[in-house]
């Protein structure tokens, strides 16, 4: 391991990480082993080699770190170690009081078939060993106390090694693949007074989005939208003169995939756009439709593209009972399917040289498997830094498909995980082998399409516990906003996860200054992201007991545990509720013969604990949940007592 589906697809990475390989290595009799992992780059000709060291029950394991983007091979070798097998038997002879001139004798020949392999000077270095050895026991200890056994180990002889049947990839992406904060717009309502917003109207937006501490700023389709079959407000069948309708009802008159709606702006605008987020700390995401309005060129240019109905019509979306008749989507299998492919290969490239290097892919799981593969290899190819979103929400092992396709992050259930049960078990089995290799979890509480019913009931609480959540659960989180921000929890029906008035299909005005936003805990909950290593990454999770099934409570912490942070949360937004944490400080790397600082980062406060259990309040009105900060007691050398 990481080995995905016997090698099928690769692992993932980002750049820095490191790969721990594991392998089970053993053979018959006694003999000592070793065991190397050999890798190297795509662009690499040589391998460099890591020893892997034994671990309980003929398990071996190996780390290497990741550099470069792309991708990267390894292989494992392993071989009999004969002269680590002699030395393990003479330690044992020598203990016995038993004769060992004949074992020195065979030591020394060894050592000269070593020498016989090994470059100028370890030859000559290895052949004066092999003299020490048949001098005698004095002598012979001398050597073997030194760095014989180094030079040996260094030098073994591998003509009877095996070596894995495969070569496993991993492949390497930006750290943004790993871990980020996303924020989802609509473009067209940033402007003042209900006014269609356009992307000059977003550069204002900029300074309040990267002020709570976002990442990534991610846009619906801003393409020219269809006439034909347009939707109104709420979904309505007919639109009026002045509705926008849907941005997914792609393609007019105007243009296409490779377009921009004309009142957003101008493509020069949104390369502006890039350039000046960026100068705000944030990167552009692009949303992905491969669909089309019955107005967009395609329809017109290449009809061959979709599904035709017996009157030579082309067919419309649909999922019955529901019609979207103002959506065609295409045929992949269509007999023109190369020149499609290729040209829908040909919108991510145009977006890619426009400055965009993130992109949401809509309903991924709708489309070929094939296609996802062939396209994210072709765009990785040149353009390894590209990052795609999966956005399926269907059955898991379609998820996880996608992702082993090459999609870096993938949405999740996770707003319909509620309970701590539910949550528990749920990330227990994306955290779990080998899920967590191929597939990166992107944590959303709301879409423009999910309004959940635990949000349209639980308040302000609700919305609170739920980006707590997702920013401390997930490396990777984002939240449609302003929506989310703003405790919009209208539904436009009983049982519906539509919104009323949704953002789909009219233009919205916000007021951001809204006293009752969560602006500031959004803020808070980014910033302890930032300031803590163990938030930025999906390894290191481990849930708690509470005593109490209201309460959620699991640690994030670095390898090292230099950073470990807990996380407790009431799942209940309607009363407070009270538990004891039990936490495993061993496991943690807490010493629990000392007391330790829980620093709180949402409220500032701080307190002493001590041992595994402590005792938490989670009033959802005014703290629905609490980050804390572990900081250890420790002694220094003038013998007072600090935190670390």
């Amino acid at each position: 391991m990481p080995e995905i589906d016997g090698g099928r697809f690769p692992a993932k990475r980002a750049l820095g990480d490191k790969v721990a390989v594991e392998a089970d290595v053993f053979a018959d009799g006694h003999d000592a082993i070793a065991a190397v992992v050999r890798y190297r780059h795509e662009s690499a000709s040589s391998w460099i080699e890591v020893p892997m060291v034994p671990l309980p029950n003929d398990r071996w394991r190996a780390e290497f770190t990741v550099t470069e983007l792309g991708r990267y091979r390894f292989a494992i070798e392993a071989w009999i170690d004969r002269f680590e097998t002699w030395s393990r038997q003479f330690a044992k002879r020598v203990e016995a009081g038993q004769d060992v001139a004949q074992e020195l004798e065979v030591a020394a020949r060894m050592v000269e078939a070593t020498a016989s392999r090994a470059p100028e000077p370890h030859a000559a270095k290895l052949l004066a060993y092999a003299g020490q050895l048949r001098k005698g026991k004095a002598a012979a200890s001398a050597a073997l106390g030194a760095d014989l056994a180094e030079l040996m180990e260094g030098h073994a002889d591998r003509s009877t090694s095996v070596t894995y049947g495969r070569e496993p990839e991993v492949i390497v992406e930006p750290v943004r693949a790993r871990y980020g904060a996303w924020y989802e717009m609509f473009p067209r309502s940033a402007g003042k007074q209900g006014k269609h917003g356009t992307f000059r109207d977003v550069e204002d937006w900029l300074p309040y989005i990267a002020g709570m501490g976002f990442d990534v700023l991610y846009f619906p389709p801003i393409h020219p939208i269809g006439r034909t079959h347009r939707k109104g407000a709420n979904n309505s069948k007919l639109a009026k003169p002045d509705e926008p309708g849907s941005p997914w009802a792609i393609g007019s008159d105007e243009g296409g995939h490779k377009s921009i709606h004309p009142q957003l702006g101008t493509l020069e605008d949104f390369r502006r756009l890039i350039r000046t987020a960026g100068e705000h700390g944030l990167s552009v995401a692009l949303d992905v439709a491969f669909q089309c309005s019955p107005d967009h060129p395609y329809t017109k240019e290449h009809p061959e593209w979709f599904r035709h109905r017996p009157d030579g019509s082309i067919q419309h979306a649909e999922n019955p009972p529901k019609k979207y008749e103002d959506i065609y989507p295409f045929d992949f299998e269509c007999e023109a399917w190369r020149e499609l492919w290729a040209e829908l290969l040909s919108i991510v490239v145009f977006w890619i040289d426009q400055g965009v290097r993130i992109f949401r892919v809509d309903n991924p799981h709708t489309k070929p498997f094939p296609f996802w593969e062939w396209l994210i290899g072709e765009v990785k190819r040149a353009n390894p830094d590209v990052i795609f979103l999966s956005e399926a929400f269907t059955r898991p092992r379609v998820m996880y498909r996608l992702a082993k396709a090459g999609f870096s992050q993938s949405y999740t259930y996770f707003a319909w995980r509620n309970t701590t049960w539910e949550l528990s078990q749920y990330f227990t089995e994306l955290h779990s082998s080998p899920i967590r290799e191929f597939m990166r979890p992107n944590l959303w509480p709301n879409t423009p399409d999910i309004l959940t019913e635990y949000l349209q009931t639980g308040g302000r609480p609700a919305f609170a516990a739920r980006v707590v959540l997702a920013a401390t659960l997930g490396a990777s989180y984002g939240i449609y906003g302003p929506a989310f921000e703003l405790c919009e929890n209208r539904a436009k029906e009983p049982g519906s996860e539509e919104y009323q008035d949704s953002e789909k299909y009219q233009i919205r005005s916000w007021d951001r200054n809204r006293p009752d936003s969560l602006r500031e805990l959004i803020t808070l909950v980014n910033k302890a992201r930032r300031e803590n290593p163990a938030l930025q990454s999906d390894n290191g999770l481990m849930f708690h007991p509470t005593e109490n099934e209201q309460i959620i409570a699991y640690t994030k912490s670095t390898d090292d545990h230099a950073d470990v942070v807990l996380t407790v949360v009431n799942v209940d937004p309607h009363h407070t509720q009270v538990g004891m944490v039990n936490l495993p400080l061993d496991a943690l790397g807490i010493d629990r013969d000392r007391s330790y600082q829980a620093h709180e980062l949402l409220s500032g406060a701080r307190y002493i604990w001590n041992g595994p259990r402590n005792y938490i309040e989670l009033n959802p009105l005014s703290s629905p949940a609490q980050i804390f900060r572990f900081r250890r007691r420790l002694r220094s050398e003038h013998d007072f007592e600090y935190f670390l």
